[in-house]
């Protein structure tokens, strides 16, 4: 008997990853786990009614709690985390799942928490735990592409510059703004001609990297310093890597100035406060009572969203570049962007595909080719699957040495 428990399956990000795992025959098991017991078992119950099968229930669980989440996770074959924020609760769910020796999968995309769950790795090799950190958009399948072009494409890989932009979701939970808040207020790191530095995203350090880009299907956008954290995990695992950025923004750029704004603001009214005790709960409702008036203005009515990355490269000593687009437009937004990708990484876990105890960035530990096959059974279940049997199409536009370009046609 598999089981799998999904954490925070009530979220925005988990009811995606709940649904996903449930779709197939891959866990005996679903449970939905979420602070809101009532609310996970309501949900548990609509999912198996929707799907016509049994197994799926709801579970309440409070994450702060590890004597709560060991009780939960007892029996399970494979945890998959979408609590955030993740600078609050990724290592801490982490060394649960750990502790109770089970398989575990997130999306973690806070660069302080994935310093923090690599430092468990010892732990989970001890534990013979595999856990794969970082399984959602960026990171997650910004990682398997550059996987993909490192092990099919490029001889070796030089420069990676990821870029994302989503927006227009029915409703933004307060951990992913927490989150965004969290990304303007720290630190972020750029790997550039070898060496890391780190920026600011609001101040002129990180403004100097800003720049405007054309994302497939959504439109041409500025982007801003992001500290996801593949630029710390891609040149641990790519030797030949000299640069890799992460960039990112959220549509309608109205929003997105808005969010800038009001942190700018309460920076400027707590000059001296640590960045624990600023105020950010008064701040995500601030940003959150302007958001529907903000995508009325700029007439969002639903989700989209593009995962563009760059990755140049030498072939036969010749300098190639692969750009990948990866878009979703007409319904399907951050929630599936994300959410879909960490239930494939549960079914990977489940399988025995990726078996090597210790904390891993899906780079090191997912077959691309794999996963894609793997995502064309899921994907078409969600009806965001261009025709419904190819899978989502991944545009891959390759530049040649004389400048020259084709494209190369792939799918998840």
């Amino acid at each position: 008997m598999s089981k799998v428990v999904v954490l925070g399956g009530c979220g925005g990000i988990g009811s995606v990853a709940a649904r996903a795992v449930a779709c197939g025959d891959w866990f005996d098991e679903v449970v939905l786990a979420d602070l809101r017991g009532d609310e996970a078992a309501a949900a548990a119950a609509a999912l198996q009614a929707d799907l016509g099968r049994s197994g799926i229930s709801g579970a309440g669980v409070d994450a702060t709690d590890p004597t709560d989440l060991a009780r939960l996770l007892e029996g399970a074959t494979v945890a998959v985390s979408c609590i955030g924020p993740f600078y609050r609760f990724g290592a801490l769910v982490l060394a649960a799942a750990i502790d109770a020796g089970v398989a575990f999968v997130d999306v973690c995309d806070d660069l302080d928490a994935t310093l923090a769950q690599l430092e468990l790795d010892d732990a989970a090799r001890a534990a013979g735990v595999p856990a794969i950190i970082g399984m959602g958009n960026s990171p997650g399948l910004a990682n398997v592409l550059v996987r993909y072009a490192a092990d099919h494409l490029l001889d070796e890989v030089t420069a990676v510059d990821i870029m994302h932009n989503h927006g227009g979701e029915p409703d933004e939970g307060a951990a992913v703004v927490k989150h965004r808040i969290h990304a303007m207020v720290n630190d972020v790191p750029l790997f550039i001609d070898g060496e890391l530095i780190t920026v600011r995203l609001l101040e002129p350090s990180g403004q100097a990297h800003v720049i405007e880009t054309d994302f497939r299907d959504v439109g041409t956008f500025p982007v801003f310093p992001y500290p996801h954290p593949e630029t710390i995990t891609l040149p641990r695992h790519l030797p030949g890597l000299r640069r890799t950025t992460n960039m990112g923004v959220v549509f309608p750029l109205a929003y997105f100035e808005h969010t800038m704004a009001v942190v700018r603001q309460g920076l400027a009214e707590h000059p001296h406060a640590a960045i624990a005790d600023l105020p950010v709960d008064d701040w995500v409702a601030e940003i959150l009572a302007a958001r529907p008036r903000l995508l009325a203005e700029a007439g969002v009515t639903e989700p989209a969203g593009c995962l563009k990355i760059i990755v140049r490269g030498t072939s036969d000593g010749a300098e190639h570049t692969y750009v990948f687009s990866l878009s979703s437009a007409g319904g399907a937004g951050a929630g599936e962007g994300t959410g879909i990708p960490a239930a494939l990484g549960a079914v990977l876990l489940a399988r025995g595909s990726v078996d090597t105890p210790g904390v891993h960035p899906p780079e090191a530990v997912v077959d691309p080719l794999e996963l894609m096959a793997l995502a064309g059974e899921v994907i078409g279940h969600f009806g965001i699957a261009g025709d419904g049997t190819g899978g989502v199409p991944i545009h891959i536009e390759h530049v040649l040495p004389d400048g020259t370009s084709e494209v190369i046609e792939l799918a998840l």
